[in-house]
């Protein structure tokens, strides 16, 4: 008899241990799947400007967000087609764009409610991280016959899309030599288009704002072979310089291959800015510490200017957005 309750006893003890242990591992699991579950960020998802087909912005922004993708936990960055510097300030102000590479001289003026955004000041972006030098090339065929600048009166030229900074150098260095709207028949192309028009010689000439070197024109030259820049130089290029801030810029012999002699242009720099009612100060403290220090996983080439000592370039009166300041007085290029 007592043997039959010390079998029972030790067979309810067994029950009652196979119990406990069941329901401290399902307990576990609860606590390891809410724990995971609570610390799970919910994604982000950003949609970046950047420029027309054909041109620097809209590859090199393509590389940027899926480095920001592949290095940011819980961020999906989309980047997207638009008309560059202006529109995407523009949409940045009322919303629709959360991050827009833009030339830093429309972001002044958005700034301060000058130029294309007189009257209408755009407030709500900040700066986080110089991208690259943005050149003004200016390209023509020796077919055309067009030597100068000067030479553009009443011919036909392909500006910019509407809303770029391209279109907005292109006409201070028009309106410099004399040209003004309506002097020249205006293709408002982005610069994939205008090199085809090049090309068929549907135009004579074509305005851009371009990494340097830029593959467009050196597939363009190995076509037509007689691509040939116009230069700003003279009192021309120091009208252009008070006139816009866009500062004069020599291409060296060899940047092409095919160029052979310097052509004084003007330059200004590309920066990424964000929209600070949709990107917070952890976001953006992220953005610029990937873009800074994973620049060596985009393949674009002018991602080669992403660097420490030229992060800062462009920034000049742009709010820096707080998040980017925290990183870079992290890394000692602010005090």
């Amino acid at each position: 008899m007592l043997k039959k309750y010390s079998f029972l006893t030790l067979l309810l003890a067994l029950v009652l241990v196979i119990a406990a242990c069941s329901s401290d591992n399902t307990n576990g699991d609860d606590k390891d799947d809410g724990g995971k579950d609570s610390g799970k960020k919910e994604t982000v998802d950003l949609l970046m400007g950047t420029g027309s087909q054909g041109g620097t912005y809209f590859p090199l922004g393509a590389e940027m967000a899926n480095v920001w993708n592949k290095n940011i936990e819980s961020v999906n960055v989309t980047s997207t087609e638009s008309g560059a510097s202006v529109e995407n300030l523009a949409k940045i102000s009322n919303g629709e764009f959360d991050l827009g590479m833009t030339v830093n001289l429309p972001a002044y003026n958005a700034l301060n409610g000058e130029g294309d955004f007189k009257g209408k000041k755009v407030e709500n972006f900040a700066f986080i991280g110089h991208i690259y030098p943005e050149v003004l090339q200016i390209i023509t065929r020796e077919s055309t016959g067009v030597e100068t600048i000067a030479d553009l009166k009443g011919k036909r030229i392909a500006i910019g899309p509407p809303g770029s900074g391209t279109q907005t150098a292109t006409k201070a260095v028009l309106a410099a030599y004399g040209i003004n709207d309506g002097d020249y028949d205006a293709y408002q192309e982005g610069f994939g288009d205008a090199k085809s028009k090049l090309q068929d010689g549907t135009i004579d000439a074509s305005f851009g704002l371009l990494g340097l070197p830029d593959a467009g024109i050196d597939e363009l030259q190995a076509s037509v072979g007689d691509v040939k820049f116009l230069e700003v130089k003279g009192d021309e290029l120091k009208t252009v310089e008070e006139s816009s801030g866009y500062t004069g810029y020599t291409i060296k012999a060899g940047s092409y291959e095919w160029l052979k002699e310097d052509a004084d242009v003007v330059s200004a720099y590309a920066v990424l800015v964000a929209n600070t009612d949709t990107v917070d100060d952890e976001l953006a403290y992220q953005l610029a510490k990937v873009m800074l220090e994973k620049a060596s996983e985009n393949t674009h080439a002018q991602a080669a200017h992403m660097t420490k000592e030229n992060a800062l370039s462009g920034l000049g009166d742009l709010p820096l957005h707080p998040g980017a300041e925290k990183y870079y007085k992290e890394i000692g290029i602010l005090d």
